[in-house]
Order: C-alpha cells, then sequence, then structure tokens
C-alpha cells in the first residue's frame, strides 16, 4: 500500500522500457551541470546531501509503486556514484590514481545487488563504473593523467589553456585511435546489455550517456575550456 505522502505520485504511464533508461541517462548527466560546480564551492554540501538523496531513494523504493519504486531502486545506485564523485573531486582531485578507487567504494554492494532486489541500482552503479574506468585509461592511454594536476592546480588564467592544449594532443594519431577503439568498445557494449532486458537497458543508457558526456567534455576543452565543467 502506497504511503499517504505519495499518494500524489499517480503512476507514470511510459513503458519501462523508455522511462528507465531515460532516467538512468538524466542521472549520468546531472553531476556534469549540477555536482560539479556545488563540489567546488562547496565540498561538504554537496557530500551531505547524499543524506537526504539516499532517504528519497529508500522512501520511494519502499512506498511507490510502479516505475516510482524503480526510479527509488536506481537512486540507489545514482547515490553511491554520487557520493564517491563528491569524495574525489571534492579533496583527492588531485590525485588522478586515486579516482578509480575512490568510485569504486561501493563495488562489492554492487554486485551483490544484482542478484535480489537491487539489481537497478546495481547496474547503474557498476555501468557509471566501467565509463570511468573507460575514460580514466583513455587518459593514461592518451597521457592526460600527468596533466591533470597541473591543469587543475594552474591559476585562474592559465588553466583554460593548459585544459585545451591537453584536448588538443588527445587529436593525435595515437592517442585518437586508443579513444576511438575504447569508445567502440564501450558502445559495443551498451548494445549488447540493451538486448537484456530493463536491466541491461539501464546499464546501456548509463554507459552510452557516460560516452556521450565525455565527448562534450572533449569539445568543450578544445573549443571552451571555461565551460567543460572541470575548471
Amino acid at each position: 500500500m502506497a504511503s499517504p505522502a505519495l499518494s500524489g505520485l499517480g503512476p507514470l504511464t511510459w513503458p519501462t522500457s523508455i522511462l528507465l533508461p531515460m532516467m538512468a541517462a538524466l542521472l549520468v548527466a546531472a553531476p556534469v551541470f549540477i555536482q560539479a560546480p556545488w563540489v567546488r564551492t562547496a565540498p561538504m554540501g554537496a557530500t551531505l546531501f547524499t543524506v537526504p538523496l539516499v532517504g528519497l531513494a529508500l522512501l520511494l523504493e519502499r512506498r511507490g509503486q510502479g516505475v516510482w519504486h524503480e526510479l527509488g531502486v536506481l537512486l540507489v545506485g545514482f547515490s553511491g556514484s554520487w557520493l564517491a564523485g563528491c569524495l574525489f573531486w571534492g579533496w583527492l582531485r588531485l590525485h588522478p590514481a586515486l579516482h578509480l578507487p575512490v568510485e569504486a567504494f561501493a563495488l562489492p554492494l554492487a554486485v551483490a545487488g544484482l542478484g535480489g532486489r537491487w539489481r537497478l541500482a546495481g547496474s547503474f552503479y557498476l555501468s557509471s563504473l566501467l565509463g570511468t574506468a573507460a575514460t580514466d585509461a583513455a587518459m593514461a592511454i592518451s597521457g592526460l593523467i600527468d596533466l591533470w594536476p597541473r591543469v587543475l592546480e594552474a591559476p585562474l588564467e592559465e588553466a583554460p589553456l593548459l585544459l585545451q592544449n591537453a584536448a588538443q594532443s588527445v587529436l593525435a594519431p595515437g592517442p585518437l585511435t586508443a579513444v576511438v577503439m575504447i569508445g567502440a568498445l564501450l558502445v559495443g557494449i551498451s548494445a549488447q546489455l540493451w538486448k537484456s532486458g530493463r536491466i541491461g537497458q539501464v546499464g546501456a543508457a548509463t554507459l552510452a550517456t557516460t560516452l556521450a558526456v565525455d565527448g562534450l567534455f572533449l569539445g568543450a576543452a578544445l573549443v571552451a575550456p571555461r565551460l567543460s565543467g572541470l575548471l
């Protein structure tokens, strides 16, 4: 029985095969426009936001009906990614080697969740983590990992040019080939996941959106570094 507090949340009539992947894509894109600037200005506030986020997720999961219930499960996975992002970008952003380990802090929980009621949460978190791993691998192969701290530590007037130069180095034949191959691999994985049902479709949407966001970031770093979200 639905909670009275949620009685105003009527049923969502869109097919879950469309709605859930759309929600997953939105949750991947949201940190770029919300979390990134928030963490830069108030890392503790952004981190503490995890608490009401988890509260909303559990309320929807336990009391919501239909898609609202599944959105709650999805938000649990997103909460893990949100917290990891806040911890890294708030306090550890100058140490790129820690990026993936911090993002993977909930890996055991996500894997365990795939076998029960938290499958959507696990699918989102693991797909987001795979996207992060692919991004970090592309940066390492392209030689950008060493430039990462330099860009973030540079004075505000110098950082955009450093970021633009770093992005231009990706366009060299070797790094570009590696980036394209990693991108093609993610597209192939997304295509296979999409065929495996709604849980896989959430993972596919998460991976595909991660790839799109990375492309947007690279484009912004090339033509408008201050709008990239990193500075």
